[in-house]
């Protein structure tokens, strides 16, 4: 296959940008490893930044008919004291709240957007394998699906397949990681009567879980130290579920019924590449700058990356045959690096310094002092708002030229 650019990697990252590529008429392939996008526990929050930009394409209201809930305020339960976070609803935006909605249909939905481009060339089933290199210069990718292997020529390589990238492992592009002392099991819980604009955290002594309201379910995220899984299952699922029931003791019969096969982990890892790009090769979302669950910002980053990608890169692939310089390339890395660097930084402190000893201590004698502050004075709550819902740097979409 010949193409004008090759995307590894199905996910937010990689179908925005083909999606975005395609409008502005650039030929693109996206490869896909699965036969569909249907995966648990991938990141389901689209922030109010994500909307706004579907917004600027005419999209929005055909997305919001999608099922959703929308969570316009985050709450903590701290020692059965409950504070405020963040509040989305000052925003200025044109939807101030998070919108929970299973990955799988905002995908399917960029998906069928695309589609209208015949230029929009989307490859299910299809996992990049290696890279091709000619003379120094990325030239394409090896691909495979189930039946052979092939390659694919592209003036450009994109990888966006995420923290476990093969387009940047095989490029061999340096990655720096930073100490991420915690993961987190995933898994659901029945909903019950609750406030649906509201999504809770939960933190006692030794314990630290979110839960994310989706409608018919909770779907919930235990913090657990890094590496501390199996000596949990050794110790037996009786004492995970008492831990968890004196955590949220309405759910008992609910925690009950729960067993090691319902839960999924999450290694957390928060890395970066300190390049994120070769001649003819970039990497975007995941693959540049892997972010821990914190805040669940990491979808709406790497789609930000995919529209100051697509917006820089547009113009460049346009020009047929014509190599993409690097300057190009170093120009997107040094506009998305700030924003993902900064979040990561933030992430990092919030781990360290709040959650890790919350799940050291054996009594929390207090709130600690961030959420005291945040309670006592609720107009800074837009503050936490602001950098969860907008974040730094947003980016937006142009005007389609004609």
């Amino acid at each position: 296959m010949n193409t004008t650019c090759c995307i590894a990697g199905g996910g937010p990252a990689g179908m925005m940008l083909g999606f975005l590529l395609a409008r502005e008429g650039v030929d693109v392939v996206v490869l896909e490893k699965w036969p569909d996008f249907f995966r648990d526990f991938r990141g389901d929050t689209i922030h109010p930044s994500t909307m706004e930009m579907l917004s600027e394409l005419g999209l929005l209201d055909a997305f919001l008919t999608l099922p959703h809930q929308k969570t316009r305020r985050i709450e903590a339960i701290i020692n059965d004291q409950k504070v405020s976070i963040a509040d989305f609803s000052h925003l200025k935006t044109p939807a101030p709240y998070i919108a929970f909605m299973p990955q799988w249909d905002f995908l399917n939905f960029i998906a069928e957007q695309a589609k209208v481009y015949p230029n929009f060339h989307l490859l299910m089933e299809t996992e990049a394998t290696d890279i091709i290199e000619k003379e120094g210069v990325i030239v394409g990718i090896q691909a495979k699906t189930r039946e052979k292997e092939f390659e694919i020529k592209a003036q450009l390589v994109i990888g966006a397949d995420g923290r476990h990238s093969i387009i940047r492992e095989k490029s061999k592009l340096k990655v720096t990681t930073s100490g991420t002392p915690i993961d987190v099991l995933w898994f659901t819980l029945p909903q019950g009567s609750i406030d649906t604009d509201v999504s809770l955290g939960y933190a006692k002594a030794g314990q630290f879980m979110v839960m994310l309201d989706r409608d018919s379910y909770w779907q919930c995220g235990y913090v657990i130290h890094k590496g501390e899984f199996e000596k949990m299952k050794m110790a037996g699922i009786n004492t995970f579920q008492n831990n968890l029931i004196k955590l949220v003791p309405a759910k008992e019969k609910d925690i009950r019924a729960l067993t090691w096969d319902s839960l999924r982990l999450l290694s957390v890892t928060v890395d970066h590449l300190k390049t994120w790009y070769r001649p003819g090769l970039l990497c975007i979302g995941d693959s540049a700058h892997a972010m821990s669950p914190v805040g669940g910002v990491g979808i709406n980053l790497a789609i930000q990356d995919a529209v100051a990608a697509a917006r820089i890169l547009a113009p460049e692939l346009l020009k047929k045959d014509t190599p993409i310089a690097v300057e190009i390339l170093k120009t997107i890395q040094a506009r998305r690096m700030f924003p993902a660097r900064l979040i990561q930084r933030i992430q990092v402190f919030i781990q360290n310094r709040i959650i890790t000893p919350i799940l050291k201590t054996k009594e929390i004698k207090k709130v600690p002092l961030p959420f005291r502050i945040l309670k006592n004075v609720p107009i800074l709550q837009r503050i936490p708002a602001y950098f969860i819902g907008i974040g730094v740097r947003p980016e937006h979409i142009e005007p389609k030229k004609n």
